[in-house]
């Protein structure tokens, strides 16, 4: 998750929401992204969607069976179906998002035998660093 944050805070330097991610698969990180879609000029460019794209490119198949997402926020909605979708076995997420977060906070869709493949889910992993860092970008745009 150190290093998820280290690309949420890439994020932040871009303007974009400091949101970072990163795909582990066998022990090893198979691909990493971190919000880019105003740079992007592209609203599914989330880092989870960043990526998982990036993650299929190199691994030659969109089923990326057997991975463990990391990422600094709860996902959102579309971030979710991707996750099924992908086949990704298990999502680690550090900070709740009240707003918008598919997992827990908002809305559960990840609860066992809702789709046709589960994702084990843990939450909290350094959260307090993760709200932190969007706290203070929030502030920072405030002003």
């Amino acid at each position: 998750m150190g290093h998820a944050l280290d690309l949420a805070r890439r994020a932040g330097e871009e303007g974009e929401v400091p949101v970072g991610a990163l795909l582990v698969r066998d022990g090893v990180m198979v691909a990493e992204g971190w919000n880019r879609p105003i740079g992007a000029l592209d609203p599914s460019a989330h880092a989870e969607m960043v990526c998982l794209r990036e993650a299929a490119t190199r691994v030659g198949n969109y089923r990326l069976t057997g991975s463990t997402l990391y990422v600094t926020l709860e996902p959102c909605v579309m971030c979710v179906g991707a996750l099924v979708h992908a086949r990704v076995a298990r999502l680690v997420y550090a900070a709740p998002e009240p707003r918008t977060g598919a997992v827990n906070s908002r809305f559960r869709l990840l609860e066992p035998g809702l789709h046709n493949h589960d994702v084990t889910v843990s939450a909290g992993l350094m959260a307090e660093q993760s709200s932190a860092l969007l706290r203070a970008f929030f502030r920072s745009r405030r002003r």
